[in-house]
């Protein structure tokens, strides 16, 4: 099975849950990635231009391989795996790529990044990969209770709002904030279009 195939050959199940996509293990290995930065937590907050209220939430997890946490979420590439709401192979290329995916017109991204040790990362990312599809409107909650289950996360409490989970992110000990903003169409398909993913490995 090549990689554009896997999203014919995975699971597509809907029972009270998000869509299940399981990308074959060879197509996983070849395309694991490993960032040379610290171990770090990246929260992500998409919210509306207009009215500021958030409109999704994803977790960017830098641990034994980078990955994106990205319940119930809209990013799809057949040379890009995933596992359930797991991107894999998040390298400097695919990041920037799911940043300007998400931020257009009508929606900007609000970047929060924490430096962890390397085994609370790795308990982020375990957490993620062994966590099922996400049900829509459901990536505040299921992303505030994976972090609230971290060593030093426990104030994150749970909450279904993506902002409020923003906030509270933001109250932890050295956390750095940045904005994204693009103005292209709100069609935002171009974006998959143009990304030319080379295996790894």
């Amino acid at each position: 099975m090549n990689r554009r195939q896997f999203m014919l050959g995975a699971p597509l199940l809907v029972a009270g849950c998000g869509e299940a996509i399981w990308a074959p293990d060879d197509f996983v290995r070849s395309m694991e990635y490993t960032h040379d930065g610290p171990p770090r937590l990246t929260l992500m907050t998409m919210r509306n231009v207009g009215s500021g209220n958030g409109a999704h939430t994803s977790l960017m997890i830098n641990a034994s391989q980078r990955v994106i946490w990205d319940p119930a979420g809209s990013f799809r590439h057949p040379d890009i795996p995933e596992r359930n709401d797991v991107i894999i192979g998040v390298t400097p290329q695919i990041a920037d790529y799911y940043v300007s995916y998400h931020s257009r017109a009508t929606y900007y991204t609000v970047i929060q990044e924490i430096d962890v040790s390397p085994a609370v990362a790795e308990m982020a990312l375990q957490a993620a990969l062994s966590d099922g599809p996400v049900p829509k409107s459901m990536c505040a909650a299921s992303t505030s209770r994976l972090l609230s289950g971290l060593p030093g996360f426990e104030s994150i409490g749970t909450t279904f709002f993506p902002v409020t989970l923003e906030n509270r992110f933001a109250k932890l000990p050295n956390v750095r904030t940045r904005e994204v903003r693009e103005y292209d169409s709100d069609d935002n398909s171009g974006v998959l279009y143009r990304i030319n993913v080379t295996p790894l490995r």
